[in-house]
């Protein structure tokens, strides 16, 4: 069974913009993912908190690359291989 994806944007006062995921991110929710980072990274870069998501296929592994050059991840240490794998991590700062 599919875990929900949970999407929640943080601004804070000096700008810095994080999305939070939890849950799971596949070709069921990656359009609303994707719609979440645009948002996020409108105006500058963004952290991408994905400590609480379980599971990230190619389509979330794309939308990442799409806003590379935008963003930072925090990751769930279970998605680490799959970042380093894709070659993301070497485009992105990955915690």
């Amino acid at each position: 069974m599919t875990t929900e994806l949970t999407l929640t944007t943080d601004s804070r006062e000096d700008g810095t913009v994080s999305l939070i995921a939890s849950g799971e991110i596949d070709l069921s929710n990656v359009g609303a993912f994707g719609s979440a980072l645009a948002d996020a990274t409108k105006n500058g870069t963004a952290t991408v908190d994905l400590r609480e998501v379980d599971y990230l296929d190619s389509g979330g592994i794309n939308v990442l690359f799409t806003y590379a050059d935008r963003i930072r991840i925090r990751a769930n240490p279970l998605l680490r291989p799959v970042l380093d794998v894709s070659g993301l991590a070497e485009l992105v700062d990955v915690e």
